[in-house]
């Protein structure tokens, strides 16, 4: 198996989700999950993408509800993420992702994107 063999194939990351689908695009970049060699483990958290302006890192935002006893009823938070961007996956704002935790790969980035799960609306 020549080297360019071993790079066009797509690795098994072993995560079973509905809507998500292997990159068709390859690129050599050793954190991407599918094409290098950065294994994902720890959460997976479905999000919305907010920015994409740095360079290859994107801001995800989830939103979610917490219960607060005293009043018995939920509020709503949000958290938000910051996560590399492969190069062979391409996200827009508004674009529902899936990201999952990696090592740090920066001083603020932990996790990285592993596809698109459904395309949004373009805002910001």
């Amino acid at each position: 198996m020549s080297l360019t063999e071993k790079r066009s194939r797509v690795r098994d990351i072993g995560i079973v989700y509905e809507g998500l689908q292997k990159p068709e695009k390859i690129c050599n970049d050793p954190n991407c999950p599918w094409h290098g060699n950065i294994s994902v483990r720890g959460q997976i958290i479905e999000g919305v993408v907010v920015k994409n302006r740095m360079n290859r890192t994107v801001t995800v935002m989830r939103e979610y509800l917490k219960y607060v006893p005293k009043y018995m009823r939920y509020e709503r938070r949000r958290g938000k993420y910051k996560a590399h961007l492969p190069p062979c996956i391409d996200v827009k704002p508004g674009d529902v992702v899936l990201i999952g935790e990696t090592r740090p790969l920066a001083k603020s980035v932990s996790f990285v994107v592993l596809g698109v799960v459904k395309r949004g609306g373009a805002s910001g």
